[in-house]
């Protein structure tokens, strides 16, 4: 990861650890209209993983940086779960979902990175 804070490298940690998939972090802190500095988006295979995923994040957060997410959206159906960590948004999407909502372009300007799976 390329000059990355160390929240987001724990984030992107939390959801490998739990083998989240297609992350992508999107630079959004020259964009001054944006909602947080950086956003963290994955892909998991279900519901189930989401959860796990979400609590992963959560953990690895809280122990390698001291974060806790002011508010997490979407555990009730578990398509789609935000993380809003104040300056960095985590999104963990099942695959119709991400697909549909397509955040990545929707900061026409943002810079992305994406990260390889691990496996």
């Amino acid at each position: 990861m390329q000059n990355q804070t160390p929240l987001v490298e724990s984030i992107v940690k939390g959801i490998q650890e739990k083998k989240g998939r297609e992350i992508t972090i999107a630079d959004l802190s020259h964009i001054v209209s944006a909602p947080a500095r950086h956003f963290v988006i994955c892909t998991c295979g279900s519901p189930q993983q989401v959860e796990a995923v979400a609590d992963s994040v959560k953990e690895f957060a809280l122990k390698e940086c001291g974060e806790r997410p002011s508010a997490i959206a979407g555990r009730q159906n578990a398509l789609w779960v935000a993380m809003d960590y104040g300056t960095v948004m985590v999104h963990i999407f099942v695959p119709d979902a991400r697909d549909h909502y397509d955040l990545e372009h929707l900061w026409d300007d943002a810079q992305l990175q994406d990260i390889p799976d691990l496996d």
